[in-house]
């Protein structure tokens, strides 16, 4: 007989937006004796931090270990060593942030101390477990590691819906630097990361007064298949929620395609006057119609 708790970990990035904890690692116990009484059982308790001494000393009762796949899903399995009506410790380790994000360090976690609900089946005991991290925790640890995460939805002017397999990049307006680029998914939604490295590289920035995150101040580019769909003025990053980014910030961006568009076909139509005058031999009237065009 054995037990197998299935289940999935993931953080909140805002309000309408997780992120799985890909490559984390969960931890199943068995709960100290003597602090039995010290911890109240439930599954919604606050993740608390665990220090190097605390985790190695819990080592012994340490029934069994898995890592989370790209969804955040995790299966751990070990054999019947407990009664089913015994409490468990959870604990969550993270090596690195999602997009191997920010400094790489193990960063342990206690998630819950819980009994859970068995079902017996033919091989023994299934169970399972879910938690999503809450957005301040989550924005802490971000901004411990150095990290930042943007999330949102590129959509155009008007739309109802958020556009799909569109490549999103942001760049700090302060050096015109690419940090970070992503695709955005079916419902349009894109997900970015990138660390202090990407925009200071590696230096260390000197601190602005009533700046709390220390963050880029960013804009967008968009683009479908390579080709350059929309470009943001510099200026956009200076509105709100594009200043000072915080470590998990959201950013909806709405695009006008058309006007890239129509840019597009007047500079086309001026390389068609240029190519077609250079061609042949100009008249003053020709000249007076390049220098009108590139007037306008």
């Amino acid at each position: 007989m054995s037990y197998l708790l299935i289940g999935n970990i993931s953080a909140l990035i805002c309000q309408d937006c997780v992120e799985p904890l890909v490559n984390a690692r969960i931890r199943v116990y068995l709960p100290a004796v003597s602090t039995a009484s010290e911890q109240p059982l439930g599954i919604f308790n606050d993740m608390k931090p665990l220090s190097a001494r605390e985790v190695l000393m819990k080592a012994d009762r340490l029934l069994a270990e898995a890592t989370l796949d790209d969804k955040g899903n995790f299966r751990l399995r070990w054999k019947e060593v407990h009664l089913f009506t015994e409490a468990l410790e959870l604990d969550l380790c993270l090596d690195e942030l999602p997009g191997k994000n920010g400094s790489r360090q193990s960063r342990n976690f206690h998630l819950s101390k819980l009994v859970l609900h068995w079902k017996r089946n033919a091989d023994g005991y299934v169970g399972a477990y879910a938690y999503v991290i809450p957005a301040s925790i989550w924005h802490n640890i971000y901004a411990n590691a150095g990290a930042w995460v943007i999330t949102g939805v590129v959509k155009p002017h008007f739309a109802a819906s958020g556009q799909p397999h569109l490549k999103v990049e942001a760049y700090n307006a302060a050096t015109g630097q690419l940090i970070g680029q992503a695709h955005t998914n079916e419902a349009g939604r894109y997900t970015l990361h990138f660390s202090r490295q990407h925009f200071s590289n590696g230096r260390i920035q000197s601190l602005i007064p009533g700046r709390s995150a220390q963050g880029p101040d960013v804009y967008f580019k968009i683009y479908r298949n390579n080709e350059l769909l929309w470009a943001e003025d510099e200026k956009m990053a200076r509105l709100p929620g594009r200043q000072d980014l915080r470590p998990c910030s959201n950013v909806n961006i709405i695009y006008r395609s058309s006007l890239v568009k129509r840019a597009s076909e007047q500079l086309g139509s001026w390389l068609s006057d240029v190519i077609t005058i250079t061609g042949q031999k100009r008249k003053k009237s020709d000249k007076y119609r390049l220098l009108t065009h590139s007037l306008l």
